[in-house]
């Protein structure tokens, strides 16, 4: 699975998990239904600034983290 998708399906999860619904959670961030829809689904490439105010809202945390090669 891609990252944007891996990204986009554990947004869902979370959502669900929550039981916010998807324009409940667009509506607080600030954007779109269907931009949301897209990055749930991977079909999106989010803006850094729009994936903070997702994970904020949802209690996630974006990370970095650098492979070992």
């Amino acid at each position: 699975m891609e990252s944007v998708q891996k990204i986009g399906h554990l947004i869902q999860q979370r959502r669900d998990h929550m039981r916010i619904t998807q324009q409940q959670l667009a509506d607080m961030a600030d954007i779109g239904i269907n931009t949301l829809y897209k990055i749930e689904t991977g079909q999106a490439n989010p803006t850094l600034n729009s994936l903070q105010k997702i994970a904020d809202i949802l209690g996630m945390e974006i990370t970095l983290q650098i492979k070992k090669v």
